[in-house]
C-alpha cells in the first residue's frame, strides 16, 4: 500500500501564493527542460551530420541519405508548434443557443431537426428529449444554419442552409447549401456557396428532388448570387428564377400546400455596416408564382401598402386560398388575402407583432384552421380569428425565430428562438428543455488563477457565465453560476480574489459581482441608458461589448473603455478618464441605425470607438488601444500622453480586437 497523500490532499498543503509560486516553478522548469531538449536536439542534428562523401566513401552517402527522413519528420513536428497534441474538451454549460431553423418529419412524433446560428445542425430521436450534433465533422461546411427542411414525400432527404438571414451586427456567413439523403448521417455540399446568407428552404411535398432557396446574399455588401433560386435535380443544378438586384436578395418562401405551382417569395433590400443596420428599399417586394417557379410576378397594390418596404414574412394556409404577409412598412403589419394572392387587407397592425422588423418577422399558418395563424416576435403569439387578435403563447425563451407544425397532427411542433429549440405535442402549452443542447455563443472567454481554474464568458441573449475547468464527478449544473453584466459583455476576474468577477454589458453597463455574498453592484461610470439613442447624441460612445482589462502589474488597476479610456484603482466607487477620444470621431458614421422604416439603436451599431485596451506585460504604464474605426494609439506613462501609432497598411476602417 502506498502511503504517498493524493494529489488533492498535497495541494490542500500550501496557500494560493505558495501554488502560484509552485506553478511558476514548474512553467520554469519546463521551460528549462524544453530549452535544454531543443538544444539537445540541435547538438544531435550538428554531430550526425556527416561529411560530403568522396569516391572512397559510399556508406557515409547512404548514412547521409538515410538520415534525412528522420531529420525532416523532426522538423515537421517543431513546425506544429507546443500545442499540436492538444485536444478540444467540452466544458459546457449544457444551454442552448440562438437558433432560426426547425423542421420535424410528418407522422413522426420522435423525429426533429434544428440548426445553430453557430453551432451546426443537429437531430433528436426521442422527441427533443437529447440532441446529437450531425455536422461537426462535416469538411468546410459552415456551422451557421440558416434554414432547413425536411423533404415531405421523403424524409431522408434533408436541406440545409447555411448562414443566417437575421442580419445582427455578430453574426456568422454561410458557404453555401448541403443535403442528406440518409437522414443526416452524411452531407455533401450542393451548391450556392457565395450566398452567405439563408432565410428559407422549401421542398416540394411530393418531389424531393425540387427544392427552392431564398438567398439573402453577403449582408455587408453588394453581390449577385442572390434571391431565389431553384434545383429540380436535387441540388446537382441551380437556376436563379427570381432576382432584383445586387442588393436585394431572398427572404422567405412558401408553398400552397394544395398545389405546389403555387408559391411566394418575399425579397428583401438590406444592408449591414459596422455603424448601421438598413431595412428597407426600393427592391423590397412580395412576388407570386403560378408554375412552380419558373416565372414570377410582383405583387402591389389591390390593398398592399405602397411607399418604402422592407422585410416581408409569408405564409399559406391549408385550405382555402387565404395568404399571410407580414410587411415592414410604415403602414405595414399582418395582411390577409383570401384569393390566393390578387386582394389584400390589413388585418392587424399593432407594433408588438412587427418591432425590430429586421430580426423577426416571421408568420405561419396553422396546417387544420383556416383562421389560426402564429407570429413570432420578442414573444409567441397565435391568432384563431383570422389574425384580427392574437394571444401569447409561453414558450422557454425570448426572441422567437422558428415554427415547424405537424400539418397530421397541428398540436405537435418544434420552436426556437434565441435559447435554443423546443417541441411541443400539446400546442405549446408544454415545452422540452432547451438546456440539453450546447449550442450558445460566447462574446469573449477569459479564465481566473484559482486552481483549478475557472472559465468565463457572457452568452449572446443570455447571461453571463462563471464555469469550472473541473469538478469532482464530471462539470455538471452546479459547477457554473451567472457573475453579473449582461449578453455581450467583457469579463474580468479579480486577480486577487475570483469571487469578485468584473462583467459588461451593452450600453456602457459594468457590474462587481461579489459570489461570496450573492451581492451585485452596478458600478457604470456613466448612469445613463443610451439605448435608443444614436451614438452623435450620446457623451460617452459605448460599444455592444466594451474592453473591461485588469492591469497586469497593479490588480487594484482597472480599464474600461468608450472613446475615451476609463480606469479606477477603488473597485469602480471612482473612475477616472485618462485618454481622449482616441477614435476618428466621424460624425457621417455616428447616426441613428435602422434605416427609413423602423429605427434600431441597441447599442450594436456605435460606433468610432475604443474596441480593445492591453496595458504591457512587461512595462508598468505601457497601454495599447485599438478603435474599431481603425486606430492604434499608445501610452508609456499611464495616459499622461499618447500617440497615434496605427500602421500604414491598416485599413482606413479597420477593426481592431
Amino acid at each position: 500500500m502506498s502511503c504517498a497523500p493524493p494529489v488533492s490532499a498535497l495541494f490542500s498543503l500550501f496557500s494560493k501564493r505558495k501554488v502560484r509560486w509552485l506553478a511558476l516553478i514548474c512553467v520554469a522548469c519546463l521551460s528549462v527542460c524544453g530549452l535544454a531538449q531543443s538544444a539537445d536536439k540541435k547538438a544531435k542534428k550538428s554531430a550526425g551530420t556527416p561529411k560530403p562523401a568522396t569516391a572512397a566513401q559510399p556508406s557515409s552517402a547512404k548514412a547521409e541519405s538515410g538520415n534525412q527522413p528522420a531529420a525532416a519528420s523532426e522538423e515537421e513536428e517543431e513546425a506544429k508548434g507546443p500545442w499540436h497534441g492538444l485536444t478540444w474538451r467540452l466544458v459546457g454549460p449544457f444551454r442552448g443557443g440562438r437558433v432560426l431553423a426547425v423542421s420535424g418529419v410528418i407522422g413522426d412524433a420522435r423525429t426533429y431537426y434544428f440548426g445553430g446560428v453557430a453551432g451546426g445542425a443537429w437531430k433528436s430521436t426521442d422527441g427533443g428529449l437529447t440532441w446529437r450534433p450531425m455536422t461537426d465533422k462535416v469538411k468546410d461546411m459552415s456551422p451557421s444554419i440558416g434554414a432547413i427542411a425536411v423533404a415531405p414525400s421523403d424524409p431522408n432527404v434533408i436541406y440545409a442552409g447555411t448562414g443566417e438571414a437575421c442580419i445582427r451586427g455578430n453574426i456568422v456567413g454561410g458557404n453555401g447549401v448541403y443535403k442528406s439523403i440518409d437522414a443526416g448521417k452524411t452531407w455533401t455540399f450542393v451548391g450556392l456557396r457565395d450566398t452567405h446568407a439563408i432565410g428559407r428552404i422549401v421542398v416540394n411535398p411530393k418531389n424531393p428532388d425540387i427544392a427552392l432557396v431564398a438567398a439573402l446574399g453577403h449582408p455587408f455588401g453588394p453581390n449577385p448570387e442572390r434571391g431565389i433560386f431553384r434545383t429540380t435535380d436535387g441540388g446537382k443544378t441551380w437556376n436563379k428564377v427570381l432576382y432584383k438586384d445586387e442588393n436585394t436578395g431572398g427572404i422567405d418562401l412558401a408553398f400552397d400546400p394544395g398545389n405546389a405551382n403555387n408559391i411566394f417569395a418575399g425579397l428583401w433590400q438590406a444592408r449591414r455596416s459596422p455603424w448601421e443596420m438598413s431595412s428597407g428599399g426600393p427592391g423590397s417586394g412580395l412576388y407570386r408564382s403560378t408554375d412552380g417557379g419558373t416565372t414570377w410576378k410582383r405583387l402591389s397594390g389591390h390593398g398592399l401598402p405602397d411607399g418604402t418596404t422592407g422585410r416581408i414574412g409569408v405564409a399559406v394556409a391549408y385550405s382555402g386560398n387565404r395568404v399571410w404577409a407580414l410587411i415592414e412598412n410604415d403602414k405595414g403589419g399582418l395582411f390577409r388575402s383570401d384569393d390566393g394572392g390578387d386582394t389584400w387587407a390589413l388585418v392587424n397592425s399593432d407594433r408588438q407583432y412587427r418591432q425590430r422588423a429586421f430580426y423577426y418577422t416571421h408568420v405561419f399558418a396553422d396546417p387544420r384552421s383556416v383562421d389560426g395563424v402564429y407570429v413570432l416576435n420578442t414573444g409567441m403569439y397565435r391568432s384563431n380569428d383570422g389574425g384580427k387578435t392574437f394571444k401569447p403563447i409561453r414558450v422557454p425563451h425570448g426572441d422567437n425565430h422558428g415554427l415547424w407544425i405537424d400539418p397530421q397532427d397541428p398540436e405537435r411542433m418544434i420552436e426556437s428562438n434565441d435559447g435554443g429549440a423546443s417541441v411541443s405535442t400539446n400546442g405549446g402549452a408544454s415545452w422540452t428543455p432547451q438546456s440539453n443542447q450546447p449550442t450558445a455563443q460566447f462574446y469573449h472567454a477569459i479564465a481566473d488563477n484559482r486552481f483549478p481554474y475557472w472559465i468565463y464568458g457572457a452568452q449572446q441573449d443570455n447571461s453571463s457565465v462563471g464555469i469550472a475547468s473541473a469538478a469532482r464527478g464530471g462539470i455538471d449544473r452546479p459547477s457554473w453560476y451567472p457573475v453579473g453584466g449582461g449578453e455581450s459583455g467583457y469579463i474580468a476576474p479579480d486577480p486577487r480574489d475570483p469571487e469578485i468577477v468584473y462583467a459588461g454589458s451593452y450600453g456602457g453597463e459594468i457590474t462587481r459581482y461579489n459570489h461570496h455574498t450573492g451581492e451585485q453592484m452596478n458600478i457604470t461610470p456613466w448612469l445613463v441608458n443610451v439605448i435608443g439613442h444614436a451614438a452623435v447624441d450620446q457623451k460617452y460612445r459605448f460599444q455592444w461589448t466594451e474592453p473591461i482589462v485588469f492591469s497586469p502589474h497593479d490588480p487594484h488597476t482597472l480599464y474600461f473603455a468608450a472613446q475615451v479610456v476609463f480606469k479606477t484603482t477603488d473597485e469602480g466607487m471612482h473612475w477616472q478618464i485618462i485618454s481622449p477620444d482616441l477614435t476618428r470621431d466621424e460624425k457621417g458614421k455616428e447616426q441613428s441605425s435602422g434605416g427609413p422604416i423602423t429605427k434600431d439603436n441597441t447599442g450594436v451599431e456605435v460606433y468610432c470607438t475604443i474596441f480593445a485596451v492591453a496595458e504591457s506585460p512587461v512595462q508598468k504604464d505601457l497601454i495599447w488601444t485599438g478603435s474599431d474605426d481603425g486606430l492604434i494609439h499608445i501610452t508609456t506613462d499611464g495616459g499622461k500622453n499618447w500617440s497615434n501609432v496605427t500602421p500604414k497598411a491598416m485599413p482606413e476602417w479597420g477593426r481592431s480586437a
